[in-house]
């Protein structure tokens, strides 16, 4: 299966593949996507993986989910997700043009932000204002008011099934002690939320009843916020509920999270006050950071994963070490 998604890429990093005139393409690999960036667009193609939380081992299973994508993010960013293509084979090459072949796999394609528009950008180049960060807390407090409750949706607020989450965590992390975690960092993490769990039962009861659990985002940092005409937010979580069916703070707490980690205090801070306000938040900072050491923690085990990709090189990877060493600092820090 490796072998055969590394064809399909190479096949469509020729731009004679694409439906769309382009001059060039590159390629982009997470741990769960290869990205295909043409001049104007995007081609998002799912690995076939299965870490459990996320499968896309199937076919069926990465068709369904390309359209989940599509429908999922535009709530949030109306004009970049444009649709699903099938990649077709003919016996000599993989295509996203339209034509004869068996379809062999799946990309949803978006509309090419220009690099320079998202948020890291623009915060790396020391032009992010707090105009900017009023904007985006004005976007997200209306999302959160607006985005879907329900009963099923409400389940995931309760402590014991938010435990799922950081318990996988904990369990998948494991492997990467004193790779990319220090033994002390893991152990302290780990008993400080056990703690947690133990002594804020109620609170985590008042969120529910509070109406605080909904239909979120999900993977809200930086590089997921354009500045494009009207601001877009992208790549919500498509691949399992619990992810996005969370309390609200935990979606917030991501962007206050990766903000921080990249240094900047001061905007955490002005985003802090003004989403707190705009979503009638009261004296939650105690909840706010167990999601933020939650979301540093995620995001140095997505990178750890990475580690596990035979298609990324040793360099990469000596980079992916750097980088999550530095989230799983951050969520230690936040305990200390």
């Amino acid at each position: 299966m490796i072998l055969l998604m590394n064809s399909i890429v190479d096949d469509l990093q020729d731009p004679s593949s694409l439906p769309d005139m382009t001059t060039k393409t590159s390629l982009v690999q997470t741990h769960i996507s290869n990205v295909i960036i043409a001049d104007e667009f995007v081609y998002k193609i799912k690995k076939p993986v299965n870490f459990g939380f996320l499968d896309f081992s199937t076919l069926e299973k990465r068709l369904f989910y390309c359209n989940r994508e599509v429908e999922l993010n535009k709530r949030l960013s109306q004009d970049i997700y444009l649709g699903v293509l099938p990649v077709l084979f003919d016996g000599r090459r993989h295509t996203l043009k339209s034509g004869n072949g068996d379809v062999v796999e799946y990309a949803v394609k978006m509309r090419r932000i220009p690099d320079e528009r998202l948020m890291k950008s623009v915060f790396s180049r020391g032009e992010l204002t707090n105009e900017h960060i009023e904007e985006i807390a004005r976007v997200l407090a209306g999302f959160h008011r607006n985005a879907e409750r329900n009963p099923q949706i409400d389940q995931f607020g309760k402590s014991e099934s938010f435990k799922v989450n950081t318990d996988e965590n904990f369990d998948q992390v494991r492997k990467y002690i004193g790779i990319t975690i220090k033994q002390n960092e893991f152990d302290a993490i780990n008993k400080w939320t056990a703690d947690f769990y133990k002594t804020n039962q109620a609170l985590f009861a008042k969120r529910i009843s509070d109406g605080k659990i909904r239909d979120c985002h999900g993977d809200l940092h930086m590089e997921h916020i354009c500045f494009t005409e009207k601001l877009s937010i992208i790549d919500c979580i498509e691949f399992n509920e619990r992810f996005r069916y969370s309390d609200t703070l935990a979606d917030i707490a991501f962007l206050l999270m990766d903000l921080e980690y990249y240094g900047g205090y001061r905007y955490s801070d002005v985003l802090w006050n003004n989403y707190k306000r705009l979503a009638g938040e009261g004296d939650v900072e105690s909840l706010l950071n167990f999601y933020k050491i939650y979301r540093a923690f995620v995001r140095g085990k997505v990178n750890s994963f990475q580690l596990d990709d035979q298609a990324i090189g040793a360099k990469k990877k000596d980079e992916i070490v750097q980088t999550a060493g530095k989230y799983f600092g951050l969520a230690y820090s936040y305990i200390r």
